[in-house]
């Protein structure tokens, strides 16, 4: 198995979580979520292992909340942990149990008060709903108590249950995922691990009956466990990670935008391409060929004229540039239009606001002595940008309007 681990934006404020001061307000414990793109993947074990881990160090370990779906290596994991008994709510001849967080509360400070171990509570499924008349309606929502309460928490959840991904989903797979976490749980995480295997690996523990029973195993196959399925999610599961990444990384650079910072290093873990048009009739061409890249990259489209405060354009060339913006619309790209008589510097100042990653020039249109006296853009960009790779796409040479 493996799996990719990222940081993502801690939040610290404390939470008014209770009225009850049986609970002193303490700081906020650390958050930590395992996140994968179906049932199965290993989140659940995966949490254990790292709590079992975690206790040979000496930290109070405790499983607030254990699922295992009759998985018998799960079961077996959490062997050797203590397990917080659940809360039984009556409903006439049935009993209904979920996670008691008032126990795992009282379990937790009442330890704390004598010994200086930080304490970690390990609780599965974090987009559960619980049972009615539970004193919180969601799971996360009793996480939130929890970690106002300054206990560290484990949780496990899979990609499909996040709140803004929620239509994406239902259009992938024909589900809509009724239990659903808002995305700042996600963002005010301290840490975020994907457990991560390949959709053929999944399919095949479905197959041995590692994930449902033997009678659930077909219905699977041909619904929601499609490798075609399977394959969307684990990507939204890892672009999800990315995004937490890049916004922390965003978030932390704002934040000391006054401290001593290599120019032009900024975090940037999607693609994202800009294709830089002119005047030039080749335009039309960079501009097909940065949409291919884009396209193989699956990358977001941005499209760039600097026009030259010093100069108005013809009519040909005001129209020349209206085509690339619908060709640019057309392949659902960004159309950017700034003003600024130093290219070089307009293309720079653009890639940096947008993180772009790639960047597409034609080749220069100047003759050799103007290069010699004034430089060529690509020579400009090249000093100017830090961490970008820039696409020089040769075409016939052609008799430009400008």
């Amino acid at each position: 198995m493996s799996d990719n681990s990222n940081t993502a934006s801690a939040g610290t404020a404390p939470l008014n979580y209770a009225s009850n001061s049986l609970y002193p307000a303490r700081r906020r414990g650390k958050h930590k979520i395992f996140i994968g793109m179906a049932p199965g993947v290993g989140k659940t074990y995966r949490m254990l292992e790292e709590g079992h881990a975690l206790k040979q160090e000496g930290i109070d370990v405790v499983v607030g909340l254990l699922e295992t779906h009759g998985r018998k290596e799960t079961a077996e994991k959490a062997e050797g942990l203590e397990i917080i008994a659940r809360k039984q709510y009556p409903r006439g001849e049935l009993t209904l149990t979920d996670m008691d967080t008032d126990a795992i509360l009282k379990r937790c400070l009442a330890t704390s008060r004598f010994a200086s171990t930080p304490q970690l509570v390990l609780i599965d499924e974090l987009a559960h709903t619980n049972v009615p008349d539970s004193p919180r309606e969601k799971r996360y929502e009793d996480v939130e108590v929890i970690l106002a309460a300054g206990i560290d928490v484990y949780s496990t959840m899979n990609v499909q249950h996040l709140e803004s991904l929620n239509d994406l989903v239902a259009r992938i797979t024909g589900v809509v995922v009724r239990e659903r976490v808002p995305d700042k749980i996600l963002d005010d995480a301290d840490e975020i691990v994907v457990v991560d295997v390949t959709p053929e690996t999944l399919q095949e523990r479905l197959l041995e009956g590692k994930i449902y029973a033997p009678q659930k195993i077909q219905q699977s196959l041909d619904n929601f466990f499609q490798r075609r399925n399977l394959i969307a999610l684990r990507e939204l599961a890892l672009r999800e990670v990315a995004d937490n990444v890049e916004g922390n990384a965003i978030a932390l650079r704002a934040r000391f935008a006054n401290a001593s910072t290599p120019n032009g290093q900024f975090c940037n873990i999607h693609e994202r391409v800009l294709v830089c048009v002119s005047t030039y009739p080749n335009s039309v061409q960079l501009l097909r060929r940065g949409a291919r890249i884009a396209n193989y990259m699956n990358a977001p489209l941005y499209t760039l004229f600097v026009a030259d405060s010093e100069r108005f354009l013809t009519k040909e060339e005001s129209l020349h540039i209206h085509t690339c913006e619908k060709l640019c619309k057309e392949f659902e790209g960004t159309f950017l239009r700034v003003t600024n008589s130093n290219v070089a510097n307009a293309i720079a100042q653009v890639a940096e606001k947008y993180r772009i990653t790639q960047i597409v020039i034609g080749e220069s249109q100047r003759s050799r002595w103007q290069m010699l006296l004034k430089g060529s853009l690509t020579q400009k960009l090249v000093r100017l940008l830090k961490n970008i790779d820039l696409h020089i796409i040769a075409s016939e040479k052609m008799v430009s309007p400008k």
